[in-house]
């Protein structure tokens, strides 16, 4: 999802200009120490533990989460549950990978903060035959995570499109009662594709923000909203879950690498993980932020997916918010969760646009930067709403930008890093095995998930009969 603006960090948050700025810091133990047993001084104070821990929270829970009912189904009510706990548990260690090679890399080289793309780049500089490739390995780093943040921005669309669009469709028989009134399509409306477009001057204006403090109220409102209507949310499924259950514990096999993408989208949070750590005034307790806040939004995950999906079964849509009913508590619950992500959006949008417009503006003249960063803006956003415009379709957008981005940060890349680091500093060989099983395990998602989810955004192109705008998909 998303961290909060107040300090201007950024998701991924690396590459902005202070990122890299190390901050003061002193060793509190002796030589026989852990280096990395230090607290950060002079400066900016660094973050709590508590202020990391909510961080982490909210970087790890988004649209994601909404959609996890839905890839509950494609695995099975039993395959399901175990198959996310056992991603929560790789995921999370390789979270951890990625933390404890920074640290040694950053001991080496004396400074107390890396980058991902830096963390790449300086543990390929150990292997001798890769080191003149070095900074490709940054390169690529830093280009996923782009993929990754312009692929969350066009969920977003597609989220408010669909969303919006329900709640517009259905404002005629709204009501009060919300026990026996389930979400009903009633007529036709606009096409979904029109609203994207409605959307777009507004989060255009959005991302012309320059500065992300200036979004720390609305960030604020936006994040208790999205608490409230998980609340919500959570609270209407647990009390109407039919009995008894009669739900396949297995999915098709044909639909589980939608699964893998999909619950990958929803756990690729090892993007702040650096950031936040490099942000902590003591970094040394991060491993135990890290633990139990992954540990917390394993359980939301596990619970959330399987909840929704005993509560809603072959119904489930592309998002739980799409199943609740059409009283006015749940359609306010829709715009809510419509409201946070809207504003989400900036913040997701801020690291795409750190790492490309200064190149853009290095190339022109004093009165043309202003002109030329907006413009670059603008370009992205557009990009993004026509991808969102192509692809309408909520679950397997997830899936794709899971399946092509998330899995590599997330599963592919940490293993290689800690074997290119430690490969000459006595890796253990059941080290080496496991990191290549991890990466295996990685690459066979990001080639079938791919593969699988353009498949399905082909064949529903070809069965929707053709529509215009004007007219409800």
């Amino acid at each position: 999802m998303d961290i909060t603006a107040e300090d201007t960090l950024p998701i991924h948050g690396e590459q902005t200009p202070t990122e890299e700025t190390d901050v003061p810091s002193v060793y509190l133990g002796g030589p026989s120490e852990a280096k990395n047993n230090y607290e950060r001084f002079g400066g900016k104070p660094g973050t709590t533990f508590f202020q990391t821990l909510i961080h982490l929270l909210k970087g790890n829970i988004g649209t994601g989460l909404l959609g996890l009912p839905l890839a509950i189904k494609h695995a099975g009510l039993v395959v399901g549950p175990v198959s996310l706990f056992l991603m929560g548990i790789v995921a999370v260690h390789c979270m951890n990978i990625l933390v404890q090679c920074s640290h040694h890399l950053g001991n080496r080289l004396g400074r107390t903060s890396l980058s991902y793309g830096d963390v790449m780049e300086q543990s390929m500089e150990n292997v001798s035959c890769l080191r003149r490739y070095s900074v490709w390995g940054r390169r690529v780093v830093n280009l996923f995570l782009i993929i990754t943040q312009l692929g969350f921005c066009c969920v977003y669309f597609v989220f408010l499109s669909a969303n919006v669009k329900q709640v517009v469709e259905a404002a005629n028989s709204t009501t009060v009662d919300c026990h026996n009134n389930q979400t009903t399509v009633l007529g036709t409306s606009f096409d979904s594709r029109l609203y994207m477009l409605c959307f777009l001057p507004f989060i255009i204006l959005l991302v012309f923000t320059p500065n992300l403090k200036y979004l720390a109220p609305f960030s604020l409102v936006a994040n208790l909203a999205m608490c409230a209507s998980l609340f919500l949310i959570y609270w209407y499924s647990v009390q109407n879950i039919p009995v008894p259950v009669s739900l396949p514990y297995v999915g098709q096999p044909a639909a589980y690498p939608l699964f893998f993408g999909t619950a990958i989208f929803a756990f690729e949070g090892i993007g702040v993980v650096l950031p936040l750590e490099n942000k902590m005034h003591k970094p040394h307790q991060f491993k135990l932020v890290l633990y139990l806040g992954m540990a917390m939004v394993s359980v939301l995950y596990i619970s959330l997916g399987t909840i929704g999906y005993l509560r809603f079964g072959s119904d489930i849509g592309a998002s739980i918010t799409l199943n609740l009913p059409t009283c006015w508590l749940y359609q306010i619950v829709k715009l809510l969760y419509c409201f946070g992500i809207f504003i989400t959006y900036a913040l997701q949008f801020y690291v795409p646009a750190e790492l490309i417009t200064p190149a853009a503006v290095a190339r022109v003249g004093e009165r043309w930067k202003l002109p030329v960063d907006l413009a670059v803006r603008t370009t992205l956003v557009v990009f993004t709403c026509l991808l969102a415009i192509l692809i309408p379709e909520l679950d397997l957008v997830i899936s794709l930008v899971g399946s092509i981005s998330s899995s590599a940060l997330a599963l592919i890349f940490p293993p290689m890093v800690q074997i290119f680091t430690f490969h000459t500093e006595g890796l253990s060989p059941w080290t080496a095995i496991k990191n290549l099983l991890i990466t295996l395990v990685g690459f066979v998602g990001f080639v079938a998930g791919t593969y699988v989810s353009i498949e399905q955004i082909i064949n529903r192109s070809h069965l929707k009969p053709s529509k215009t705008f004007f007219e409800s998909p």
